[in-house]
């Protein structure tokens, strides 16, 4: 009888032990956050590998994300929640709108059934989330680009003004990972042709939208980034191609005027301004993978001021502003 109450202490204590252990690791796993348990946990999609050979053809919109390097994951799980929400309210706003202006017009000539009925059953058949952005790969770190079908262009600068007002309202959570988001509202191969071609006609949406005042000049500045080339690398390229004119617009200067020609054809009495645009051109290299070495392929955006920093360089504002920097400044 002694032996067997040992035995059951023994066995008692082993399984306290047990289950203090699981409990602990169960702590731990709670207590980390979704980037920093396995991989197996972070759902993120899967490259889009038929992306490069589109973006040679087409042109598209999307988001080109800046983020810390090594983060890439991280930040694209992050932004996948972010945009996602954005994108699929913005689509489903849009098609209520519509849905209910042809349910009127029904309405009004059978006068059978209800607008809200028909703008029911259409809003139920929005597009799938995963349908809606590819995630590209890209060749270099820290920087991550999502973009729509050709044949779908949403409104991505409305996309991401909903997302900077609702940083500022305090809706939406101040990002982790995501540093900035640039919306991307056409792409085009590095060419002279066509990248006065873009240019022009997204600043002659922008103009459209704008209401220009009788008599003022337009001040606009342009943006180029080439994160994803280095100059060494520049310099490799030129010497290998046999034709110079191919990255000739990797030179700042000669994008910066061709760019320019193309605003001053739109709005002739338009002059720059670097210190404080009305309208901001930005130009963005992306560093696709399985591009041939001979093309380089450029995201475009024309903004409006609201949605930039000219200091220190012309780009897209920060997510969430620097509070080191504003303390260090109030100090």
């Amino acid at each position: 009888m002694a032996e067997d109450k040992g035995k059951e202490e023994v066995e008692t204590t082993i399984s306290e032990e047990r289950d203090k252990e699981e409990e602990e690791k169960g702590e731990k796993i709670e207590e980390m956050k979704p980037w920093e348990q396995h991989s197996a946990v972070i759902s993120i999609p899967r490259y889009d590998y038929n992306a490069s050979s589109s973006l040679l053809h087409n042109s598209h919109s999307g988001f080109l994300i800046t983020c810390p390097i090594k983060r890439e994951k991280s930040a694209t799980k992050e932004a996948i929640g972010i945009l996602e929400k954005y994108i699929v309210s913005n689509h489903d706003a849009k098609r209520r709108k519509t849905c209910l202006e042809d349910a009127n017009k029904e309405c009004n000539g059978s006068g059978k059934g209800t607008a809200n009925e028909h703008v029911n059953s259409e809003s139920s058949t929005s597009m799938e989330k995963s349908d809606i952005l590819s995630l590209v790969k890209l060749t270099r770190s820290g920087l991550i680009f999502f973009k729509f079908p050709f044949d779908k262009s949403p409104a991505v600068v409305d996309i991401v003004s909903q997302i900077f007002q609702s940083l500022e309202t305090g809706i939406l959570k101040s990002p982790l990972w995501c540093n900035r988001i640039l919306p991307i509202q056409g792409t085009c191969c590095l060419d002279e042709k066509e990248l006065k071609k873009i240019v022009t006609k997204l600043v002659e949406q922008f103009m459209n939208n704008r209401q220009k005042e009788t008599g003022s000049t337009v001040k606009f500045a342009v943006g180029y980034n080439r994160r994803g080339i280095e100059e060494t690398e520049m310099k490799n390229l030129r010497k290998a191609s046999s034709d110079p004119n191919i990255f000739a617009l990797l030179d700042r200067n000669k994008c910066f005027s061709v760019v320019a020609a193309a605003v001053k054809e739109v709005v002739p009495d338009s002059i720059v301004d670097l210190k404080d645009p009305e309208l901001c051109v930005l130009v963005e290299v992306l560093p696709l993978s399985g591009v041939s070495d001979r093309t380089a392929i450029v995201g475009l955006s024309v903004l409006p001021q609201a949605f930039v920093s000219t200091k220190p360089r012309l780009c897209i504002k920060a997510l969430v502003s620097d509070t080191k920097d504003t303390n260090k400044k109030k100090s």
